[in-house]
């Protein structure tokens, strides 16, 4: 086999694994966003990314995102021999965690009160439009 020979049958691997590499970095929704942009634009090749993904359980597979924030969160939480700040550190991480529940409540209130605010402005709606059925029928 000629060195050209050889080069032009793995040079298609090597793009193909690198673009895996690539949408495998970027996490699940890069798959689909690849699947979805392959059937728009030609079929076949968001069905062979659908059946790539199938066989190779990447539908199934958790995110890489997920598994790196987990590993930086344990990496975090490993004493570093200082107790000072190991104690500073544990303190902060449980305030901003602390934090980051009360905002996620105030935002869980905020839904709640614009839900009720839509749910009344319908209910109003909804009393009006009788009202005026009513009036119409009696005027008739």
């Amino acid at each position: 086999m000629t060195p050209v020979a050889a080069h032009s049958e793995t040079a298609p691997l090597g793009w193909v694994s690198r673009a895996e590499a690539w949408l495998d970095s970027k996490g699940k929704g890069a798959w689909i966003a690849a699947m979805v942009l392959g059937f728009v634009f030609f079929w076949p090749v968001g069905l062979a990314l659908l059946f790539y993904m199938i066989w190779s359980k990447q539908m199934f597979k958790k995110s890489s995102c997920n598994r790196r924030h987990q590993s930086r969160r344990m990496h975090v939480m490993t004493p570093t021999g200082n107790s000072a700040f190991d104690a500073y550190r544990e303190d902060t991480l449980r305030r901003l965690e602390d934090e980051q529940q009360s905002f996620e409540n105030f935002l869980q209130r905020l839904r709640d009160a614009k839900d009720k605010a839509e749910f009344d402005q319908f209910m109003n709606e909804r009393a009006r439009k009788a009202s005026q059925e009513r009036d119409q029928t009696s005027e008739a």
